[in-house]
């Protein structure tokens, strides 16, 4: 049997847009309540009943969260330019070399606003 499994993280943390144009909202100083899945894709062993631990995914994530929290994303190396899709990749760079079984992360940047990143 296949299965995806997702994980939900959330931090706070500020941003803005440099490459949006000027007088753009987006482009100004602000925050977000961000929200991010780790989605983990594959074969369940028969034997074991289950693909990974979700307390395995948390062990992983929980340090990246604690480097994205309550910071000025812009100032963080890889993050200057700290879009919904640029933030996806980043964390996908961040996780696939501790979870071989990464398939998606998913940011919620907003309530209503989404981005799905499975590193290609």
């Amino acid at each position: 049997m296949i299965v995806k499994l997702s994980k939900s993280f959330r931090f706070e943390a500020a941003h803005d847009l440099p490459t949006f144009p000027d007088g753009h909202k987006c482009r100004r100083l602000h925050g977000h309540s961000f929200r991010f899945d780790v989605v983990v894709e594959g074969e369940v062993p028969e034997e074991k009943g289950y693909l990974i631990d979700y307390g395995d995914i948390k062990r992983v994530t929980d340090p990246i969260v604690k480097r994205l929290d309550h910071y000025y994303l812009n100032e963080i190396k890889g993050l200057e330019n700290p879009t919904s899709e640029n933030l996806a990749r980043w964390l996908w760079r961040e996780l696939k070399p501790l979870l071989p079984l990464l398939s998606a992360i998913v940011v919620h940047e907003t309530c209503t606003s989404m981005c799905e990143y499975q590193g290609n």
